[in-house]
C-alpha cells in the first residue's frame, strides 16, 4: 500500500487526524475519539515520515526542530502535518483537512453568523479548542464572502489549510513559513495590500493582536482565532497578553472594534455518526461593548443570555437546543457544558 492509500482509506473511514509514531501503534480519530488503525512496523514508519519532509525539512528536524507544513495528494486531498521527536524517535500527526469548502447552512451554524460575514469593518473572532472545526467555519464565511462581494481578501495562515478558487473576490493565500516570515510581518505589509478582508490564522501574541485591532480600526473586516472556550474568556485573553501600560487602550480598542465572538466545540451526535457543532455567539452590542471597557467581563454570560433576540447565544443553550432536537444525548450535553449541574437543571427543567 503506499503511503497515499493509506491516506485515503484513513479518510474513508471519515478520520479527521492519524498519528504515527515509532514504537507505538499507528492510530486515527474519528468523531473525536482515537481507535487503532494499521500495524505498522518501526522501520515503515520512520520511512514514510521521512518520504514527505523535504531536504530542508529534514535538516531542521536533525537539529531538533519541529516541522510544520501542508501537502496535497494527486486528487487534490490536502493534509496538514507536524513532524517531532519524542523519546529519541519520529512521530508525525497528519491533518486530513476537507478540500471542499461546508456552507454555513450546512455545518449548522446559527443565522447570525452569515449577518457577521456581511459586516464591512470590525473584529470578528472564531474560538475553540484544538479540533473544534474553527478552521472550517472560518473557511465558510471567507468562502461567502468570496461567492457575494467583490473586494479583496488576503488570509494569512500556519499552513494554508483550504484552497479558495476566485469568484466575486480576489484573494491571496500567504503560509506563514513560506511566503512570509510571520503572522505580525504579514499583517504589516497586508495594510498596504489594499485589503477589504484579512483572515489571521492564529492571533498568538501581542504584536499580532495590535495589529489586527488597528486593521480592524482603519477600515477592514479582520477574522482571527483563538484556542478560548468562552467570549469571556477569548476577551481576558486578548488582554492578558497586553502589557500593563497598554490593557485599558487594548480595552477600548477592542470594545470599539469587536463585531462577534463564536466560541465552538464539535460535539458527538447522538446516532454515534458524526459531530455536530455547539456554538457560543457573542455580539458587540452596546452592553457587551460596555463591559468590555469597563473591565466587567464576569457578567458577560448573563449579558449575552439576556440577548437571545439579538441572536446571542451561550454554550449551554446551544447544548440544550442540540439536545432538545433530537442531535445529542443527555450526557454529552452534560460532558461538553461549563457547569454540568447547571446544565442538568437546564435539561430537566429545574431551571
Amino acid at each position: 500500500m503506499t503511503f497515499e492509500e493509506f491516506i485515503m482509506q484513513a479518510r474513508n473511514m471519515n478520520a479527521s487526524d492519524i498519528h504515527l509514531t515509532v514504537g507505538a501503534p499507528t492510530v486515527i480519530r474519528v468523531n473525536g475519539e482515537l481507535q487503532h488503525y494499521q500495524q505498522l512496523s518501526d522501520q515503515v514508519i520512520h520511512r514514510t515520515i521521512l518520504s514527505i519532509l523535504s531536504a530542508e525539512q529534514e535538516k531542521q528536524l536533525t537539529e531538533g526542530k519541529d516541522i510544520d507544513f501542508s501537502f496535497e495528494l494527486k486528487n487534490g486531498a490536502r493534509q496538514r502535518v507536524n513532524v517531532f521527536h519524542q523519546e529519541g524517535k519520529l512521530a508525525c500527526s497528519i491533518r486530513l483537512l476537507n478540500s471542499n469548502i461546508p456552507t454555513l447552512d450546512k455545518l449548522g451554524m446559527p443565522p447570525v453568523v452569515l449577518e457577521l460575514a456581511k459586516k464591512r469593518k470590525g473584529l470578528v473572532l472564531v474560538t475553540g479548542p484544538t479540533g473544534a472545526g474553527k478552521s472550517t467555519t472560518l473557511a465558510a464565511m471567507i468562502q461567502h464572502i468570496n461567492e457575494t462581494r467583490a473586494c479583496h481578501i488576503i488570509t494569512i495562515e500556519d499552513p494554508i489549510e483550504y484552497r479558495y478558487t476566485q469568484a466575486k473576490a480576489t484573494i491571496h493565500q500567504r503560509e506563514v513559513g513560506r511566503d512570509v516570515l510571520s503572522f505580525d510581518y504579514a499583517l504589516r505589509s497586508a495594510l498596504r495590500e489594499d485589503p477589504d478582508v484579512i483572515l489571521i490564522g492564529e492571533m498568538r501574541d501581542y504584536e499580532t493582536i495590535m495589529l489586527a485591532l488597528t486593521a480592524a480600526e482603519t477600515g477592514h473586516l479582520v477574522f482571527g482565532t483563538l484556542h478560548t472556550s468562552s467570549a469571556a474568556q477569548t476577551v481576558d485573553r486578548i488582554i492578558d497578553v497586553c502589557p500593563v501600560e497598554s490593557k485599558e487602550q487594548v480595552r477600548s480598542q477592542l470594545a470599539n472594534m469587536i463585531q462577534g465572538v463564536l466560541s465552538q466545540s464539535l460535539v458527538p451526535t447522538q446516532d454515534g455518526k458524526g459531530r455536530c457543532a455547539a456554538v457560543e455567539v457573542m455580539l458587540g452590542s452596546d452592553a457587551i461593548k460596555n463591559l468590555i471597557r469597563t473591565n466587567k467581563v464576569a457578567q458577560m454570560e448573563s449579558t449575552i443570555q439576556g440577548s437571545t433576540q439579538m441572536g446571542m447565544c451561550t454554550m449551554m443553550d446551544a447544548l440544550q437546543k442540540l439536545y432538545n432536537g433530537g442531535k445529542i444525548s443527555f450526557q454529552t450535553a452534560l460532558e461538553y457544558s461549563n457547569n454540568s449541574t447547571e446544565m442538568e437543571k437546564k435539561l430537566t427543567g429545574g431551571m
